[in-house]
């Protein structure tokens, strides 16, 4: 690192350029316009114009890139899911996520840790042994573990006197993190350098349809034509697409997250508990990073709650009491989008030429480049690819549904 350091100081390239370059006017047509600059609209923008050469593309985002649910998550990327579309999908983008740095030349601070997610009861471990096998099955390390495989992944654990007992977990050797902003900016500098045009401080405030077809956008700034319109807007989902005239079987909640002061390491992998509802990772800087459940209701809000709080706060001390004169630094929200089924809309709408990305509730971050890579392609190539087709928004009327509600220490 040194001398890498110390070539760059003394290059021709030196100092080097901006990393995002802004735009100075806003078009009136593009190919294709996204509505939302979070990682999934910057990433269907990036593989639009790297796999496709499609570069005449518009983000719009009507505050900053990676100012929604992209910076307001607890920043996990696994691909343990249950059902065999989930475990294909996520394990493709883990995948793509160990590439992504040396592909956009950009730091992400990804690392493979792994994830422990524990048990406290017979149905949980009858879960995890499916979960496991399934797993195996499409080539993701997943496996159970006992309490004295728990020790030895997890020490500082509390294991031996708890209200709630462990009677095993399941092992996810995959599971790792990343820095949720970084991701956003390095897809953006991406897509940038490849002629696409992010506009911040641009809100959408309609669609354009004619025909029974998506032509265009109205935004603050005037009217936008686009062969091809693309929401991915997260929360806001259901929102956006009655502007479109359609209907999506959506469900807007706040999910709460708060991080603590740091500590001296003492956690490397990730814990969760499907029982507690609640799960911890310690960053690089020795912050928990501390999640819990969706909220009981639905609202459109990002504010946040005492009573959330108090309940991440207790669920967590069940697993490490020794935490329980450590403050907590922050606290914040995101807006889920959760479907009856807990797995994303990604695809066609009824609407020609309007793309849907939404629905991704909890899951949104981890699967970012699949999301990004194969939607390009269903836009490139106007066919859905068959790793996109178990999320076809038609699956609510054919009851074909993807249930992945057991898949995380959230409930839905």
């Amino acid at each position: 690192m040194p001398f890498g350091l110390l070539r760059y100081a003394l290059g021709s390239r030196y100092p080097a350029g901006p990393d995002l370059v802004w735009p100075a006017a806003l078009g009136s047509t593009y190919d294709v316009v996204i509505i939302g600059g979070g990682g999934h609209g910057l990433a269907t923008a990036y593989y639009l114009a790297k796999e496709w050469g499609i570069r005449r593309v518009c983000v719009l985002e009507r505050g900053y890139i990676g100012g929604g649910n992209t910076g307001r998550n607890t920043a996990v990327i696994r691909s343990n899911y249950s059902t065999p579309a989930a475990i294909r999908f996520h394990k493709e983008s883990v995948e793509l996520y160990r590439r992504l740095p040396a592909e956009l030349g950009f730091n992400l601070m990804y690392t493979r840790r792994g994830q422990l997610n524990l048990a406290h009861s017979e149905a949980s471990l009858r879960s995890f042994r499916l979960r496991a096998e399934s797993n195996k099955f499409y080539g993701v390390r997943s496996e159970m573990v006992d309490l004295k495989q728990i020790r030895s992944i997890a020490p500082a654990l509390n294991v031996d006197r708890h209200r709630f007992p462990i009677l095993g977990g399941l092992w996810h050797e995959d599971g790792g993190t990343g820095r949720h902003d970084a991701v956003a900016w390095g897809y953006a500098r991406g897509a940038m350098r490849r002629g696409v045009e992010v506009h911040q401080r641009t809100a959408v405030t309609g669609i354009v349809i004619e025909n029974d077809r998506a032509v265009g956008v109205e935004t603050e700034r005037g009217t936008v034509r686009a062969g091809h319109v693309v929401q991915a807007v997260a929360g806001r989902s259901s929102t956006v697409a009655r502007w479109a005239g359609i209907t999506l079987p959506i469900r807007s909640i706040p999910l709460q997250a708060m991080v603590t002061q740091p500590l001296k390491p003492f956690l490397d992998p990730m814990v969760s508990s499907a029982d507690l509802h609640t799960y911890i990772q310690q960053t690089a800087r020795g912050e928990l990073v501390i999640g819990g459940n969706i909220d009981a209701y639905d609202l459109h809000t990002t504010r946040v709650t005492l009573d959330v709080k108090e309940e991440m706060a207790a669920h967590t001390l069940e697993l490490f009491p020794f935490l329980a004169n450590v403050r907590v630094m922050r606290q914040w929200a995101g807006i889920a989008d959760v479907t009856p089924d807990a797995s994303p809309i990604l695809g066609e709408s009824p609407v020609r030429n309007y793309w849907l990305d939404a629905g991704c509730g909890t899951w949104g971050f981890k699967a970012t480049p699949a999301t990004g890579k194969y939607l390009a392609q269903a836009i490139a190539i106007g066919k859905v690819p068959e790793i996109l087709h178990a999320y076809r928004l038609d699956r609510f009327r054919t009851f074909d549904l993807v249930n992945e509600m057991g898949s995380s220490a959230i409930a839905h």
